[in-house]
């Protein structure tokens, strides 16, 4: 098939690229590079702009003509989002718009798009499911809600056929060592936690202890970026076979808190590196775990590397080849 990949040279985006080009599918790549890299589009074309630029947007649709648009490109952090709601609510709702109002002009339905398990806000019942309700307590999670329900009401009068993919934490880099995190400046705990032993942090800030939770910091259900990005190929075979719109929750059903991540990523490393307890976030849920059983039921999706070792070993590895890789430069 032949498919657009908004965001493709960014962390996720990257590692869904390179799983569609092993299977032999026809990719372009259109990311402005603000967190992306050209080295990670391993697969396809990639044109560098921006979904701000409509005419430009709507161009690489009408010459490409996709049968499938995937939708990775959006802000992600959540205290940033408390601090500068505006920026989020433009680029990932305004953008998404644009993106749309574009595939609409150029005949293109399909359409997987990026959400998050943020739209959930504090969860009443865990593991959370499909059906929960949508209470985001950040921008972040609610300008994703705001995407599903523009898309939803767009399904709704024909226009679309979408599958929104609710991430929970993602984590690891690239099985095969080629493909990781690399932004310029790191939010994910392990990746912090990484940097953190390998003596480019100082130290690793946990934020909050007197949460409800077994040891008092928040618990998240990790998930590792290729079974990700397998959950991707296997929703978007189910819309291009059905055409049936649907909110899928990507995890694996079980948690760890951030004490756990903290002690499993100096395990691996061998580095009993300095953590400083501080502070809560603002816009952080306590707990936050996936039932991910209609993305199962759905699709026939099955996970791989549901192990926090193997994610944080992999996420390891590559950062170990990051360092080459920049120390080479």
């Amino acid at each position: 098939m032949k498919l657009l990949v908004t965001g493709g040279a960014g962390y996720i985006g990257s590692h869904v690229v390179k799983a569609l080009g092993k299977k032999g599918h026809q990719v372009v790549v259109y990311d402005n590079l603000s967190t992306g890299h050209p080295w990670a589009v391993t697969h396809g074309e990639l044109v560098v702009a921006d979904l701000a630029d409509r005419e430009r947007l709507e161009g690489v649709l009408a010459a490409f003509r996709p049968d499938v648009v995937l939708h990775f490109a959006a802000l992600i952090r959540v205290e940033e989002s408390v601090r500068e709601p505006l920026k989020y609510y433009r680029t990932n709702v305004s953008y998404t718009l644009n993106l749309l109002e574009a595939m609409t002009r150029c005949g293109v339905r399909n359409l997987i798009y990026s959400s998050t398990a943020a739209v959930y806000g504090i969860p009443e019942r865990l593991p959370v499911d499909e059906t929960a309700p949508l209470a985001p307590i950040n921008p972040y999670g609610a300008s994703k809600v705001m995407g599903e329900k523009i898309m939803e009401d767009l399904a709704a009068a024909g226009g679309l056929n979408y599958v929104a993919l609710r991430y929970f934490n993602v984590a690891g880099a690239d099985s095969e060592g080629e493909l990781g995190q690399a932004y310029r400046d790191a939010t994910h705990l392990i990746t912090r936690a990484l940097k953190t032993a390998a003596g480019e942090s100082p130290r690793l800030y946990v934020y909050g202890t007197d949460y409800d939770t077994p040891d008092g910091t928040c618990i998240r259900d990790y998930i590792h970026v290729d079974d990700l990005a397998s959950a991707h190929l296997c929703a978007m075979e189910y819309l291009v076979a059905t055409g049936r719109s649907v909110a899928l929750n990507c995890g694996y059903g079980h948690g760890y808190s951030v004490r756990e991540v903290v002690e499993t990523v100096r395990k691996v490393t061998g580095v009993d590196f300095p953590v400083e307890e501080i502070y809560r976030r603002a816009g952080d849920s306590p707990v936050v775990v996936a039932d991910s059983t209609r993305l199962k039921e759905t699709t026939g999706w099955s996970p791989r590397h549901d192990d926090l070792e193997f994610i944080v070993r992999s996420a390891h590895l590559w950062e170990q080849r990051l360092a080459t890789r920049v120390a080479g430069r």
